[in-house]
């Protein structure tokens, strides 16, 4: 029944036609599905029915109508309850699914919640080993979340947001745990996070300020003493980012990493 309540709506995406009343009963059912999605009794016959895959169409809207955006958010949630577990089973699914170019897409356009959502995602896929591997394995993939990741520093420069500013930073920080994206953070980590920009928006909360001088101090240190958890990711290797430029190309696997791939 949660299913249907929410294929109800689709012809009502493209054109944009949603009715508030139409997207308050599809953010209902959405919710009751992120309970289900964040028990651990219900969470893998959950991934198992690909119920998951319900709300990707939301996520792919682009109308910036209130009734979307509350769309968005809620099914960003129900992903987020998948994410939160922290279970390798569901990152592989997540990585399979594509959620990361969903995630990155919502990360460069949407609004602060929808964009603190789908970094908290991304942040979660990546404390995996296997998700970190995913994005660290080809110059394609690196590049579009170091580019997002460079881009959402320069717009909180100009709209600083705590929680958002927190999780942006903890990205960064878990990239460093891979020694080519660490090398490639040692020269274009953007520069706001290393002069102080953010102390006063980081003053309040502790816990964001530890993480960026924890990032801080990591990248001031040798590449040779990074560790590498966990076996080595598929030959390969991440290029120097260039912030300011925006995601593009598709978001390959490990697959297609090679020699030919290092810069």
């Amino acid at each position: 029944m949660l299913p249907k309540e929410i294929v109800s709506v689709y012809p009502a995406l493209s054109p944009p036609t949603l009715l508030a009343s139409a997207a308050t009963r599809a953010c209902n059912a959405l919710a009751l599905l992120q309970t289900v999605a964040a028990h651990p009794l219900t969470r893998t016959p959950f991934l198992k029915a690909r119920i998951p895959i319900f709300v990707f169409p939301f996520l792919n809207t682009t109308s910036e109508a209130k009734s979307f955006e509350h769309l968005r958010v809620t099914s960003l949630g129900v992903i987020g309850a998948l994410a939160k577990a922290e279970d390798t089973k569901v990152v592989k699914f997540l990585l399979k699914s594509e959620v990361i170019p969903l995630c990155l897409r919502i990360m460069g356009t949407g609004s602060e919640l929808s964009k603190t959502v789908a970094t908290f995602i991304v942040q979660k896929i990546m404390r995996d080993e296997v998700g970190l591997q995913h994005i660290c394995a080809t110059p394609e993939c690196f590049l579009q979340v170091a580019s997002v990741l460079a881009n959402m520093v320069i717009a909180l420069t100009e709209q600083p947001s705590t929680r958002l500013l927190k999780h942006v930073i903890c990205c960064y920080l878990r990239l460093t745990d891979d020694p080519r994206a660490y090398t490639a953070m040692q020269t274009h980590l953007p520069e706001s996070l290393r002069n102080g920009t953010f102390d006063n928006c980081l003053r309040d909360n502790p816990a964001a300020m530890h993480f960026l001088q924890q990032l801080l101090d990591k990248l001031a240190g040798p590449a040779s003493v990074v560790p590498r958890p966990g076996p080595d990711p598929a030959a390969g290797g991440a290029p120097h980012p260039a912030p300011g430029h925006g995601p593009g190309g598709s978001h390959g696997g490990p697959s297609q990493a090679g020699p030919s791939h290092m810069h």
